[in-house]
Parts: C-alpha cells; structure tokens; sequence
C-alpha cells in the first residue's frame, strides 16, 4: 500500500521520471473492475487500459463508486481486481464492510481515496485491502497499482485448476471439459486456458478449429525452458478469453512422463491465468 500521493512527474517542473517506471512487470491475464466517483480518476483508469503492461488484462470503468460495487456484486461474480475511488474516511471503512459480504475471498482490492493518515492505513490492511492510493491519481499510478499486486514476491498464483477425468476412455470427459472452458470463458467472461494433456490423441484443436505448430508438448520435453512467458508463447487463442495449450496428437513420439511432468506448466499457467482446464 501506499501512503502518500503518487504525482505525475510530467507535471513538476525539473522532476524526470523514475527509473522504476519503466520496470513495472506486466499484469496477467486478469478481470479488472473499477468504480469511479470523478471523470478524472476515470479517465486516468481508461488510460491506464491502454498501457502495453495491462495488455493481457480485462479493464472495465463504471460510475458510482463504493455504493455501485456493493450493488453490482449483490448478483454478479467479484473480478480478480476492483478498484474503488471513495471519499472520507468512515466512507472507506463502512463500504468495505458491506462490501465484504458480497465479495469473493480471492479478489483483490484496490482503493483510491483522498485521506492520508497512518491510522487509516492500518484499518484497511486488516481489512484485507490490497493498495490504498492518494488521489488525485494519473494512469501510471493505476498501472503501478495492479501490476504491482501480481509483481510481488508475496503474491500467490491466481489461478483455478479444474480438471474433467473420465473413468475410461470414449466416455466424453474431453468434451465435458471443452466446453466447461467455453461456458466459463463466455458467460462468466474469466480467462481460461484448455489444457489437452492426451498428448497422442487429444482433440482440442479440432474442437476449437485451431492447428498450432507448436503446444503441450514443446513444454514437456524442454522442462529446463519453462516459465511464464514460453508457456504464453505455446498458447493458441482461440476466443478474447480462451486459449489453448494443444496436444500434437500425433502417435511419432512416446508420451511416458512421471506424475510431476507438469507441475511446472500448471504453476506458470496458474500465475498468468485465472482457469485452467484439464
């Protein structure tokens, strides 16, 4: 969190930007809600949008503030982010109360306020606040904000794992899990990544019309390359919030592989990606 004011460096004279500004990691593949009280902070959160660090990320900008969260959340599922902009102090504390009982436990939350006091600060860190930052705010700082709370060391892996088994094979697990990744990709608008791990026979591809060159298995056999952005580059997109990770379905090679080969796909996907499908 942040206590004091972050300002625009643009805007004081003599002032060059910080170093660090151009070493903000880039977000992951993350839903982004934010509730404005003032056309400024919401014109500072629409630009931040366009900043190549939230590329992957889902940024959407509504009015109302604290109040129109509350409201929206009462029959809709909590983002992986919302940012709130609030006024006064007994505003934040009773807000986020109220917020509480209808925000999901992994949502992080971001709020931008206009009180810089110590005591505050403390009450907000207990209750489960992410950043706290002194407004007015520019888009740099809203990029700084969400970047930093998945750049963290601290900060734990977003992503669900869902896997589909089936107790042979030809009982339709592949399609239950193909379309399990659609129906959340589309009507709950998370990013979803299908994961076809039957390297020799599997059909995601074909279900999805996509045929990438590479896949699932240029991961698996180069154990020592895995990291986040190789596994990115495997992914073939198929929807604004689908990809897949596609199996080369090809019977050239042997597919024998210990109960941990994956582990590490599925941790760097998990860091990225809010669901994965298997």
């Amino acid at each position: 969190m942040n206590s004091y004011a972050r300002k625009n460096p643009e805007e004081q004279p003599g002032v060059s930007p910080s170093p660090e500004d151009d070493h903000i990691a880039p977000a992951p593949r993350v839903s982004v809600q934010a509730f404005c009280e003032t056309a400024e902070t919401a014109a500072a959160v629409h630009s931040a949008a366009e900043d190549r660090r939230l590329g992957k990320a889902h940024l959407k900008v509504e009015m109302g503030g604290m109040a129109a969260a509350i409201e929206a959340y009462h029959t809709a599922p909590t983002p992986n982010v919302i940012i709130l902009e609030t006024e006064g102090r007994s505003d934040i504390l009773g807000g986020l109360d109220h917020l509480a009982t209808v925000c999901d436990s992994g949502t992080r939350v971001v709020v931008i306020g206009n009180v810089n006091d110590v005591t505050l600060y403390r009450e907000l860190v207990r209750r489960g606040v992410s950043d706290y930052v002194i407004g007015p705010v520019d888009a740099l700082d809203v990029v700084r904000s969400i970047c930093g709370l998945f750049s963290a060391l601290e900060a734990k892996a977003i992503g669900r794992i869902i896997a589909i088994v089936g107790a042979k094979g030809g009982v339709g697990a592949s399609t239950v899990a193909h379309n399990v990744a659609w129906a959340i990709a589309r009507d709950v608008g998370l990013d979803s990544v299908v994961a076809d791990l039957d390297l020799a026979f599997g059909t995601a591809g074909l279900d999805y019309n996509q045929d990438p060159s590479q896949g699932i298995a240029n991961a698996v056999f180069s154990p020592d390359r895995i990291d986040t952005a190789f596994v990115d580059r495997l992914l073939s997109k198929c929807t604004d919030h689908l990809s897949l990770l596609a199996a080369p379905a090809t019977l050239e090679r042997v597919y024998d592989f210990g109960d941990e080969a994956f582990d590490t796909i599925f941790d760097s996907l998990r860091i990225t990606t809010p669901c994965i499908v298997l």
